[in-house]
């Protein structure tokens, strides 16, 4: 169940499950970098389908969150304050996304020690456009014009946030009744659009990139999280069958082994996880029986640092691969926890000494109940 604590809205064990989807992520990128430094064998099926699973969690606990909160707001200030709810994501996001961009234009391509074996990197070609692409948060269009970018792969996940978060409390703001069927109907549109962009007659120029894009853009994975977030806030009379520890542990069991046996979901691969994952989210943010299963203090600390974590992990992984390559390390009880406490630190250091001072501004930004008549006039 949410707790409220200072006006505050907390759902228990979900900074522990964005630390298992970056973790996820790692594992994937890992796994890929060192086949390119020829320290891995051949990525199996559920090596390569963990990091863009990982990426399904944080949007669908991404759709789940932002929608609750902004529901909750709604309720208890009488209307969505759509200025305040941008600064926040802007204050929470961009500080650190546009550091990495720093790093990776500013510093990283001008150094040798950077490139990657087997890899051309799209960017030394494509340098402005690239750039100017990831500064309007397109990455995801930067990724499926250019392919595989390093250093910053990462980021397309965050322009996909950011894109829903802009017309996010616009949609919830412009429909207040059947909020579910909101969802569901974005949910079959972006199916709709992604069956329309591979039909074999349909050819028009871009048509491949456009497809790419709309692949990257998993807004129906944000909306299944919304989803679920209106049903827990309406308290709707389907979430006795949801919210279950049987439900629970038959949707962690079927995620787990058809990750681990490499089963994917042909064609709705993505949006079969994203359900899964919905219910498992619900039931650790509301299930009583589950409230305790991970909060941990070091996962609940990693969790919080978590986009950090997210953002340098592919920077430190090259750094401890170029390292055990030079010196012939090639066993993963070395690669990765040298990999890991890398990442953490790096991640924590920024968390404190630099992305703290955003999200003390965030807090500026965050409604409080003294406004509550203003905004209701409005």
């Amino acid at each position: 169940m949410s707790i409220k604590s200072s006006n505050k809205l907390y759902f228990p064990n979900l900074n522990g499950l964005r630390f298992i989807a970056a973790f996820f992520v790692i594992i994937n990128h890992t796994e890929q970098l060192k086949l390119l430094y020829k320290t891995g064998n051949v990525l199996s099926s559920s090596i390569r389908n963990i990091g863009k699973l990982g990426v399904m969690i944080f949007f669908v606990l991404s759709g789940f969150l932002i929608t609750y909160l902004l529901l909750s707001e709604e309720r208890t200030f009488g209307s969505i304050n759509t200025k305040k709810f941008y600064i926040r994501r802007f204050l929470r996001i961009v500080p650190l996304y546009a550091l990495i961009i720093f790093i990776v234009y500013a510093i990283l391509q001008n150094f040798s020690f950077w490139d990657i074996p087997h890899v051309k990197n799209p960017i030394t070609d494509n340098f402005k456009s690239t750039l100017v692409l990831h500064f309007v948060f397109l990455p995801n269009l930067a990724y499926a014009i250019y392919g595989f970018l390093p250093y910053i792969s990462q980021a397309w996940s965050i322009g996909t946030e950011e894109q829903a978060y802009l017309i996010w409390p616009l949609l919830l703001k412009r429909f207040k009744k059947n909020r579910a069927y909101l969802m569901i109907g974005i949910i079959i549109i972006y199916l709709i659009i992604r069956i329309i962009l591979r039909l074999p007659f349909l050819s028009f120029a871009y048509n491949d990139v456009f497809y790419k894009f709309w692949m990257c853009f998993n807004i129906d994975s944000i909306a299944v999280g919304g989803l679920f977030a209106v049903l827990l806030f309406q308290k709707h009379a389907i979430l006795k069958y949801i919210i279950n520890q049987k439900t629970f542990f038959i949707a962690l069991i079927v995620a787990t082994s058809f990750l681990l046996i490499g089963i994917t979901i042909p064609y709705f691969q993505y949006l079969f996880y994203s359900f899964l994952f919905g219910v498992i989210i619900i039931n650790l943010a509301a299930n009583k029986k589950l409230e305790n299963a991970l909060e941990f203090v070091v996962l609940d600390y990693l969790g919080r640092i978590s986009f950090g974590i997210y953002m340098y992990h592919f920077i430190v992984s090259i750094v401890i691969l170029k390292l055990v390559t030079k010196y012939n390390i090639f066993t993963n009880w070395i690669i990765y926890p040298l990999i890991f406490v890398g990442t953490i630190a790096i991640a924590s250091l920024s968390f404190h000494y630099f992305e703290s001072y955003f999200l003390k501004l965030k807090r500026k930004y965050t409604l409080t109940k003294r406004e509550t008549t203003r905004i209701k006039q409005q």
